[in-house]
């Protein structure tokens, strides 16, 4: 149709008008005009076409400073994207790691015992400790039970931002770093920026446990848990993350204060405050929580029972550690300082010495250095006594000994029944694990051995008033030639009795009596007293050739002094596990078998009483008190002995050089009999006197008056004189009288 017809308008175009009256515009027609361009799904390789993007506006001109710094902005960008991908990638393998050991990490209570030894505790004959040997453990404590002056101490000494970190601290990594290469060191050797929670680690070993399977010893075990590496600080750094995730930190820092060694065999902070200051570690102050922490650097070293100074000295530095981090005020500190932490009287006594050191040797090892239970030793020790002992031998040396002299000496104190009461193994007497003169030296025995020639003699039928010729007397040995003994004085004494020959310690009335009664007699009643030493098989058996130590040869006197039977010494009189009220040993000793009549004792403490009363044992007299024994002193004075007692106690004395150089001047009449009188002087105080168990024997009658026809008869026939007599009455009856 015409565009210029008169037709009506339809309805749809009269929206584009004003009251439905006008018609589009031009650009409106035009737009809706505009063909609808019909476009295709891309296909496979439409799918990958590049995408039109809007143009980029032309790049501005760099300067010639920026064209400098384009390769290394290019480097850097470089560099970025390549560590945060390998970060991610070590993020997640040490979480996996992390997550690996979290799951085997036991309970926190399994952890706050880690010793594969146990310990040993001996208690002496009143049941009070006096010694620990193995690796003793107090008892649990925690971050909340402890006192709080040691956890502050421990703290701000071993890592002041423990409650801050997570586990590692890089700052103080990097700062110990820093500090051993300025020292010349390695960057891991010296100081080693550890956390406590790290440290913890290392007391665990990284969670291995001991094997003895895999581990030739536990001391080689214990080297490799500390050994230094890169990787083992790596996996040390998993393992304190891993602590940090399972427990918290007061769990943490009491697996720490339980298993860290603490010096004196102490392990964990409980059995370290017994050990030092008799208490528990909840009622330490200031200056003994300082002590305990600064042992933590160098146990043993810094342990106040080795260098009481050198200890309150580190004590003084965490001191002032604790103040510097607002733990103690000044006036605290320096109060602390002034008045530093000391060792207890019972602690300083515990070290033991070598009455313990002789207890651990005479007990299986099962049971002793290599027991992996709790042990409880009941022993025979008399503290009183062993303090009269050490105390007697100091004062001989300090007021009757040359300044200077190396010489040493041992004692030894029993009862008759062999129960060992002190025991002196040198001049240093509180010291543990040195070698012990008491028990472990074998020397040369002198005249002490003496009572065992005429013991033998008695227990024959002779009688101390039995005389013998004491005059120049040899013998021909086979193989050595003539042998001709003689006394000390170089005199001899003419027809004496067997009780002057031992008062005096005559040599040759002696091996006169040895001979006479057999030396294999004699070696067997000396071995049946407890003499276990190999004897002298020559006549020189009497004079004391034979070696013996002084703990043999005073059980052998104490035999002597319980009526003639055999006694072991011994020190042990109940072992038993701490958690069991069985007993698992008894005593290791006591009296044996009799070995001489009780008659023939008693007239030996008879004939060595009189040793001590008025011969060459005066100087051991005790006022008040009857006392027997015997000196010694061996060829050249190489040693010299004093072995004696009362009615209540043995002991020994002896003396020497470790070396054998000769004494000089000293016999055992000398110096030894006055450290046994100061021994026994102070051992002694407070009792009774009492009897020696000795019998005086009866004197030996005159032969009686005889007739001259009874000693005829007695004499037998003669013939020369009956065949005088014969002529003798024909001659008077040719001439007469």
């Amino acid at each position: 149709m015409a565009q210029g017809s008169g037709r009506k308008p339809l309805v749809a175009e009269q929206r584009y008008t004003a009251g439905g009256k006008g018609k589009p515009s031009a650009a409106k027609k035009t737009a809706r005009k505009k063909p609808v361009r019909k476009t295709k799904k891309p296909g496979l390789f439409g799918l990958f076409a590049r995408k039109k993007t809007r143009a980029r506006p032309a790049p501005r001109k760099r300067g010639v400073i920026g064209l400098l710094l384009a390769p290394f902005a290019w480097a850097f960008r470089l560099a970025w994207g390549f560590t945060w991908r390998i970060g991610m990638v070590v993020c997640l393998l040490v979480g996996l790691a992390v997550a690996f050991q979290y799951v085997k990490l036991p309970d926190v209570s399994a952890y706050l015992d880690g010793r594969a030894r146990g310990s040993v505790t001996l208690l002496d004959r009143e049941g009070e400790v006096f010694a620990w040997r193995g690796d003793q453990f107090g008892g649990v404590v925690t971050a909340d039970t402890v006192s709080p002056h040691l956890k502050n101490a421990i703290v701000a000494t071993e890592d002041k931002r423990f409650y801050r970190h997570f586990g590692i601290s890089p700052r103080g990594i990097a700062s110990a770093v820093r500090i051993n290469l300025s020292e010349g060191r390695g960057p891991l050797s010296g100081h080693g920026g550890s956390t406590i929670t790290q440290q913890t680690a290392k007391l665990l070993c990284l969670g291995r446990e001991y094997d003895p399977a895999e581990w030739k010893s536990e001391s080689a075990y214990e080297a490799d848990c500390r050994k230094s590496s890169l990787w083992r600080k790596a996996t040390e750094a998993v393992f304190a993350l891993a602590l940090e995730a399972k427990y918290t930190k007061d769990e943490i820092l009491s697996i720490y204060m339980n298993r860290a060694y603490m010096g004196g065999g102490a392990y964990g902070a409980e059995a370290a405050a017994q050990r030092y200051f008799g208490k528990s570690a909840n009622q330490l102050n200031p200056a003994e929580g300082a002590m305990l922490a600064g042992l933590l650097t160098a146990p043993s070293t810094l342990a106040p029972t080795n260098n009481l100074q050198r200890s309150q000295d580190r004590a003084a530095t965490v001191l002032r550690l604790m103040q510097e981090q607002g733990y103690l005020t000044t006036a605290e500190m320096q109060k602390n300082q002034n008045n530093p932490a000391g060792l207890s009287e019972a602690a300083a006594a515990r070290a033991g010495g070598y009455f313990a050191d002789w207890v651990m040797d005479t007990i299986p090892d099962f049971l002793g250095d290599q027991t992996t239970e709790d042990v409880v030793i009941r022993s025979t020790l008399d503290q009183r006594l062993q303090t009269a002992a050490e105390e007697a031998l100091k004062h001989v040396f300090e007021n009757k000994v040359r300044k200077g002299s190396k010489a040493q000496a041992a004692i030894v104190v029993m009862s008759a029944d062999g129960a060992v009461r002190a025991m002196v193994g040198g001049r240093k007497t509180r010291v543990s694990g040195v070698f012990n003169r008491a028990t472990q030296a074998k020397r040369q025995t002198g005249s002490a051995f003496k009572p065992f020639v005429y013991a033998t003699a008695l227990e024959l039928g002779y009688s101390p008033y039995d005389r013998v010729l004491d005059a120049k007397y040899c013998l021909n040995i086979p193989g050595s030639g003539q042998w001709c003994p003689d006394n000390y004085t170089r005199k001899f004494y003419g027809e004496v009795t067997l009780a002057r020959a031992l008062r005096d310690s005559l040599n040759v009335p002696a091996v006169k009596i040895s001979e006479a009664v057999g030396r294999d007699k004699v070696s067997r009643v000396a071995r049946d007293f407890g003499i276990d030493s190999d004897l002298a098989a020559g006549p020189a058996l009497a004079l004391g050739a034979s070696e013996s130590s002084l703990l043999e040869m005073t059980g052998a006197y104490a035999g002597i002094l319980n009526g003639g039977s055999s006694v072991t010494p011994y020190g042990v009189t109940e072992l038993k596990l701490v958690e069991d009220s069985n007993a698992l040993m008894g005593a290791s000793g006591g009296i044996g078998e009799r070995v001489i009549r009780t008659e023939a004792a008693q007239q030996l403490v008879w004939m060595m009483e009189k040793v001590i009363a008025g011969g060459t044992g005066q100087r051991a007299q005790i006022p008040g008190w009857q006392a027997a024994g015997k000196s010694g002193t061996t060829s050249a004075a190489k040693d010299a002995w004093f072995i004696g007692f009362t009615a209540d106690y043995v002991a020994g004395v002896w003396m020497g050089y470790d070396d054998n150089t000769p004494l000089s001047g000293v016999t055992g009449g000398g110096l030894p009999a006055e450290i046994w009188k100061e021994t026994m002087v102070r051992v002694h105080e407070g009792l009774e006197p009492k009897p020696l168990p000795m019998l005086e024997p009866a004197p030996i009658a005159p032969p009686p008056q005889q007739t001259r026809r009874e000693r005829r008869r007695r004499q037998g026939p003669n013939l020369g004189k009956e065949l005088g007599r014969a002529v003798d009455n024909i001659l008077r009856d040719i001439l007469g009288n």
